[in-house]
């Protein structure tokens, strides 16, 4: 009689039993220990007492014994499906493996070809670049007579815009400002150690034109005999075959090197040195015009550097003249207020002092009649009137005296305001004797354009 499979799966072969299984609620498979409790020593089915805790202590039913066959004779078969499905399985791998080895070295020689094409491509343009750079050399040498002597007469200006720019630290405060001399000044210095470092420059670069040109190509060279002995190897390479005797296992060789370029790299190397040579190649053929354009362009930048620091310098002196007449004008005035104020707090301390008498007299009046006896020490409108009289005289001093506190402080601010003045001259004077006097005087000796430009 036929064994009842689980719900939902595939049918199971009949298997021969001597009594059909107990209907199964639980599925075919490996099914979890079951904890049982210790059963007690009564009943017919008790095992006499014998069981110790943790085993199971009563017998099997026979439910259980024919669950327990039905469950291996499904194991069983399972296994044997399992298997010839396993078998299948290894046949398709087998020949899958077969295929893809077949495909992946088709594939693999196809690339060896391409990447043959890509060498020979760059291995021409090198070669034609190293026959190129071969022609370029020189024609720079009356050039760098000229670029020498411009940066021997750029000395001189450079040297007087720092001497300007530290002749004015020496200003005063508040004098010593930022101002658009400074500015000015600050630029001329900065024009002038841009120009020397670009004659500098260009004086290395005609100088070291031919070395440059021979570096490059020695780096071209080096770069085509690794591209010839690339096309060896992949061509070796591409010419293996499965049965070839020259073939062995070499397992190391399938990780990447850590220092391995990537396709992309690598044409780039080969372009960038194409790149440079081809520039170096271009310099060398510009470089003359290059040095006439330059030696132009820095003398006529001087010249209107020079003309706008003076221009800034003539400007700030009419300034400071400007400044400097303005405070002795208010110095003037502040010493005609300092006597009329010293006149002002001499009348208030006079005023004060007029105010003792009077207020004498009403306390004196206040005091007597404190001792008019019994009911006379009356609270009449006298009383009440002294009373009046005192605070409006004590209100009255105290105002002059707050007055007359406010007046020296006064003084006291315009003489700090008239020593600022003075000092404030003092410091227009020096900048002005700094600015004319030093800076300006010195500037008379700038070179002319023509030395700038160096022809001299």
């Amino acid at each position: 009689r036929g064994g009842r499979g689980r719900p939902g799966a595939m049918a199971q072969p009949r298997v021969l039993l001597t009594k059909e299984p107990a209907p199964q609620s639980v599925p075919a498979s490996d099914l979890p220990m079951k904890v049982y409790e210790v059963a007690l020593n009564a009943g017919l089915d008790s095992s006499s007492g014998l069981a110790t805790a943790g085993f199971r202590t009563a017998k099997y039913q026979p439910t259980e014994w024919h669950l327990n066959n039905s469950e291996l004779y499904h194991k069983a078969f399972a296994g044997c499906k399992q298997a010839e499905h396993g078998r299948a399985e290894a046949k398709e791998v087998a020949e899958y493996a077969a295929a893809a080895a077949q495909r992946a070295q088709q594939d693999s020689t196809a690339a060896l070809g391409q990447h043959l094409q890509d060498i020979h491509f760059w291995k021409a343009e090198l070669q034609k670049e190293i026959e190129d750079l071969d022609a370029e050399t020189s024609l720079l040498a009356a050039q760098k007579l000229r670029l020498e002597r411009a940066l021997d007469a750029s000395e001189v200006p450079y040297a007087i815009a720092t001497d300007n720019l530290q002749c004015r630290d020496r200003r005063q405060a508040p004098d010593l400002v930022s101002d658009e001399v400074e500015r000015e000044l600050l630029k001329e210095v900065e024009l002038i150690r841009n120009i020397q470092e670009l004659l500098k420059r260009t004086l290395m670069q005609a100088g070291n034109q031919m070395r440059l040109n021979r570096e490059h190509k020695e780096v071209c060279e080096m770069d085509w005999s690794d591209k010839v002995e690339t096309y060896n190897i992949d061509d070796k390479c591409g010419r293996y075959s499965n049965q070839g005797t020259n073939i062995q296992f070499h397992p190391s060789s399938v990780k990447f090197e850590e220092s391995a370029s990537t396709p992309e790299t690598w044409a780039k190397f080969s372009h960038d040195n194409i790149y440079r040579a081809e520039r170096e190649k271009l310099a060398s053929i510009n470089l003359r015009a290059l040095i006439d354009s330059i030696l132009h362009d820095i003398s006529e930048d001087m010249k209107m550097q020079c003309a706008a620091v003076n221009e800034a310098f003539a400007k700030h002196c009419e300034e400071l003249d400007d400044a400097k007449h303005k405070l002795e004008h208010h110095l003037k005035k502040i010493l005609k207020e300092i006597g009329d104020q010293e006149a002002n707090i001499a009348a208030l301390k006079q005023a004060i002092r007029d105010k003792e008498a009077p207020m004498k007299v009403a306390q004196t009046r206040l005091y007597d009649r404190s001792f008019r006896p019994n009911v006379e020490l009356c609270r009449d409108e006298a009383q009440f009137r002294l009373i009046s009289e005192v605070e409006e005289l004590t209100e009255s001093i105290g105002s002059l005296k707050k007055k007359l506190l406010e007046s020296e402080q006064a003084l006291r601010n315009l003489e700090d305001m008239r020593m600022n003045l003075e000092k404030e001259i003092a410091v227009k004077t020096n900048s002005i004797f700094i600015d004319r006097q030093k800076c300006m005087a010195h500037r008379t000796r700038y070179p002319v354009v023509f030395k700038l430009a160096g022809y001299q």
